[in-house]
């Protein structure tokens, strides 16, 4: 009896150390996607994080804060889905000059708005690397008034332990 029930705890944990995420405590790495740009992400909890993201679009820089919800997915170590919210503010040069179809005289712009995403990430349990792919969805409420639905990225990071 004693050894079905050291069995049963033995196995118990190692279940539990399987299924474990791998996540790591933060990220700093690459973010590409019509652009390029810095991401920065702390896993404050195994569900919880806020992610920092800088990166140039038409000759200017947009600065997003998030904060995600994490869970597991495939049932597979290493592997969790997102989602979660925040906000933006971007500075521009003029626009159809560098590429900005919204803007048509001199510049800058600023704009102000709100933030969503939707990903997928996968962290490496032998080395120390991040990849994820998401979905950016934003709107403007202050300058340019308008949807953003085109954000759709892939990010690379140094993962910390």
């Amino acid at each position: 009896m004693r050894k079905v029930f050291l069995l049963t705890v033995f196995m118990s944990f190692w279940c539990l150390a399987v299924s474990a995420q791998h996540a790591y405590k933060a990220g700093v790495g690459v973010r590409l996607n019509y652009g390029y740009g810095l991401s920065i992400k702390y896993n404050m909890t195994q569900k919880k994080s806020v992610e920092g993201i800088v990166y140039t679009r038409w000759r200017g820089i947009n600065i997003t804060g998030l904060y995600e919800i994490h869970a597991p997915a495939f049932k597979t170590a290493g592997w969790r889905w997102y989602y979660g919210i925040g906000g933006h503010i971007g500075v521009w040069r003029d626009g159809p000059r560098y590429g900005n179809p919204w803007f048509d005289g001199p510049g800058p712009y600023t704009v102000l708005g709100a933030d969503g995403i939707l990903g997928l990430e996968y962290t490496f349990k032998e080395i120390p690397l991040n990849l994820s792919v998401d979905w950016k969805p934003a709107i403007n409420l202050i300058g340019y008034q308008g949807l953003w639905l085109d954000d759709v990225a892939v990010t690379a990071r140094f993962a910390i332990k």
